[in-house]
């Protein structure tokens, strides 16, 4: 009987020996993933191009390249991909400003239109999201000089500046209000004199900035005599203060103005003024400014006119209006109504000499392009068929054709169509059917080249220059070889994709990553990430997030799936069906998803996890809270526990008006269902988002205290909604869910 036991704790060493040379020999090799490679190495930064800009006054494009000189920096690289000819346009040495020994910083750049001259953005400071606060230099290639704008401006505060069409000025805005400086004289004209903190010229407050994505608010005519600009007043708008503990002896109070539900909205006007400066003429728009936006706004293919799109609050009614320049009179010309919302349109172009536009509707059922009268009485359809139109690339009139994106039958992939601007023909898919995935596509403005990306599950993004509609690729930019191989070392399952039909006719595409070492015959655990909103898909054939790839091989099942009422390609009924029941919606159809998949042979039913960020953080704590049977354990990310806290653009497009919809607003916020939580949760939030405010987390706090219900809370100082700022950040948040997963959730095999 010693003998036995001597002999079996002998076999079991050697196979714990066995088996932790076999671990080290595959992290030695590169097969396993570890929080460090992923976050702290820059091991799977993929290789760096562009920003490309197609040329429109010769052909070709330009990008950036890092400089081989001794000055360090960037060259800009001009390429002419129909003769394959690479010029050096523009030397990093030659961005030296005077009395400084390094170049500038590139962080972007604008040509003008007769391509001698480059504006360069550079020295940024963040705005809200973006950076788009800088300074900005003027490089004249002709005469060899380069130039500082807005010079009398504090460093890093320009915002958006941008040559006149004729390339002599450029416009700008400083601290809310509109500049025009002239590039021979350096003679700086204000345009508007009333800019302060609630006045804003130019560009936008809070809430146009994030939810109809508005920065750059003012337009030059097409023959730079005019500019057409924004104006909000944000007075009235109460003010959000985030409140910094860290930075300084005592707090720090940042106040920000921002709407929530049923608060009031920032008043929008737009205008024109002339670009010699002089007499504003503002638009005579009907309706309560407060009560209603105005998220897009162009000239109307000629200087005499503009064209902006009108949304009411509730957002399911659009005008599409034209203004007088010279009078201000307006007139709706076209009107769009929905019974949920309307989305804003970016794919407005002129055609037949302005007497038609193109537009995009779901009018039918399904987003598709049209061509409008001017007049509004004529509408033509110009792509047909059961299927979206996910976004517009080029309205080439001269050739006779619209390029466009869609996956008519794969919601996860995208895929480049053309179809005749007539409307007469099936649209044709010039994306070869070899290149399964996502592709995305930079058109020139003949539409005969583009840029493309391609990227898979299994494949990172290779970039290419193709002919048009061949498809035929003449140069390879960015191959991505290393990372590639290094991708490929990785003891990893393959991402498998899959459909789930929960009934009623709803079937949700999904993907999973099985475990490593991955044997049928088992039951593992499974940890779901989820969005679920209207605001993006997670469900798409692109690399997958290593992290996820690290938990996979940790020995947990990672699955995604796609609820009805995300932006998926399946038509309006799809994505409007969650109107009015954001977070019912998703939470029953993951909930069923889940319980299907549950039953599933190597699924262990009784370890399910949720986990997601924003309205995927919503989405856990839904599910959790609402279906505590399913899921045993929830990790929710900036979520916004009640719906009312949140900005009144976003929520009041999907939920509707709050004294119209109070129980509708109730039901969908997981704060309301917080008191049937059963399994693990962890909380985490950064205490200066200023986009999912943190006071909605501290009320979700309060209720399961109410109720005692126990649970992990992580506060990130100061740290925004991405959670990313501050040495070690992303690092020490993803090494807490690690640590949380695996406490709470063992992995492995059963």
């Amino acid at each position: 009987m010693k003998f036995q036991w001597t002999f079996f704790k002998s076999l079991v060493g050697v196979i714990i020996f066995l088996n932790i040379s076999a671990a080290l020999s595959k992290a030695q090799n590169g097969h396993l993933l570890t929080l460090d490679r992923i976050y702290s190495s820059g091991e799977f930064v993929p290789e760096r191009f562009g920003p490309a800009k197609w040329l429109e006054s010769s052909f070709g494009y330009t990008t950036l390249e890092k400089a081989k000189e001794e000055t360090g920096g960037f060259d800009i690289i001009r390429y002419n991909p129909k003769q394959k000819e690479k010029v050096i346009v523009l030397r990093a040495s030659q961005l030296i400003p005077e009395g400084e020994t390094s170049p500038l910083l590139i962080e972007d750049y604008f040509w003008s239109s007769d391509g001698t001259k480059v504006l360069i953005f550079t020295n940024s400071k963040r705005v809200w999201r973006k950076n788009t606060r800088g300074d900005y230099w003027v490089m004249d290639l002709h005469a060899g000089r380069l130039w500082q704008v807005g010079k009398f401006a504090k460093p890093s505060t320009l915002m958006f500046a941008k040559f006149s069409p004729d390339g002599e000025k450029v416009a700008y805005v400083y601290e809310n209000n509109l500049y025009v400086e002239d590039l021979q004289g350096g003679k700086v004209v204000q345009l508007t004199q009333d800019g302060s903190t609630t006045i804003i010229n130019g560009t936008f407050d809070w809430a146009y900035e994030e939810e109809f994505g508005c920065r750059d608010g003012f337009r030059w005519s097409p023959n730079g005599e005019s500019i057409a600009f924004w104006q909000l007043d944000a007075s009235g708008v109460r003010n959000f203060n985030l409140i910094n503990y860290t930075d300084s002896l005592y707090s720090q109070v940042l106040p920000i103005q921002y709407p929530k539900v049923g608060e009031k909205l920032s008043a929008c006007k737009v205008a024109v003024v002339p670009a010699d400066g002089g007499t504003i003429t503002w638009m005579q728009v009907e309706g309560d400014p407060r009560n209603n936006y105005i998220p897009r706004m162009e000239w109307a293919g000629n200087s005499n006119e503009i064209l902006f799109q009108q949304l009411n609050r509730p957002q399911n009614r659009l005008h599409i209006m034209v203004g007088n320049a010279t009078t201000g009179r307006a007139e709706t010309i076209y009107t769009e109504e929905d019974e949920a919302w309307i989305d804003v349109n970016d794919n407005i172009t002129w055609l037949e000499g302005g007497e038609e536009f193109t537009w995009l509707s779901e009018k039918n059922g399904w987003r598709h392009l049209y061509r409008v009268s001017k007049d509004g009485k004529k509408v033509r359809s110009i792509t047909k068929g059961d299927f979206d139109v996910i976004s517009v690339l080029n309205i080439d009139e001269k050739g006779g054709y619209a390029y466009f994106i869609a996956s008519p039958y794969n919601a996860t992939q995208r895929y480049l169509y053309r179809t005749k601007l007539k409307g007469s023909s099936v649209a044709d898919r010039l994306t070869p059917f070899l290149l399964p995935g996502i592709n995305s596509y930079q058109l020139s403005p003949d539409a005969k080249w583009a840029i493309h990306t391609f990227t898979n599950s299994q494949n990172p993004p290779v970039i290419d220059v193709v002919t048009l509609p061949e498809h035929a690729t003449v140069e390879t930019l960015i191959g991505n070889k290393s990372l590639k191989s290094k991708l490929g070392r990785l003891d990893v399952k393959p991402v498998e994709f899959f459909r789930v039909d929960i009934g009623d006719e709803v079937i949700l595409d999904g993907w999973m990553i099985k475990p490593m070492g991955f044997d049928p015959t088992k039951k593992y655990p499974v940890l779901f990430h989820i969005y679920g909103e209207p605001a993006g898909q997670t469900v798409l054939d692109r690399q997958p997030n290593l992290w996820h790839l690290l938990m996979s091989q940790k020995g947990y099942l990672v699955i995604s799936l796609d609820n009805r009422g995300t932006p998926a390609p399946k038509g309006r009924e799809w994505r409007k069906s969650i109107y009015k029941k954001i977070g019912v919606v998703s939470s029953e159809e993951q909930a069923k998803a889940a319980n299907i998949i549950g039953d599933w042979q190597f699924v262990d039913k009784e370890r399910i996890a949720i986990w997601g960020w924003s309205g995927g953080g919503s989405g856990t704590l839904n599910a959790i809270f609402r279906y505590p049977e399913i899921y045993h354990t929830g990790m929710s990310v900036a979520p916004v526990p009640d719906q009312t806290l949140y900005d009144a653009i976003y929520q009041e497009r999907y939920m509707g008006l709050l004294d119209e919809n109070i129980e509708a607003y109730k039901q969908g916020s997981p704060i309301t269902f917080a008191k049937n939580l059963k399994g693990n949760l962890l909380i985490v939030h950064g205490t200066g988002d200023d986009n999912v405010h943190y006071q909605g987390t501290e009320r979700l706090i309060n209720e399961l205290v109410k109720y005692n219900k126990h649970f992990t809370m992580m506060a990130y100082p100061n740290r925004s909604h991405s959670i990313y700022e501050g040495p070690g950040t992303t690092r020490h948040l993803y090494g807490l869910l690690t640590r949380y997963l695996l406490e709470n959730m063992p992995p492995g095999a059963k």
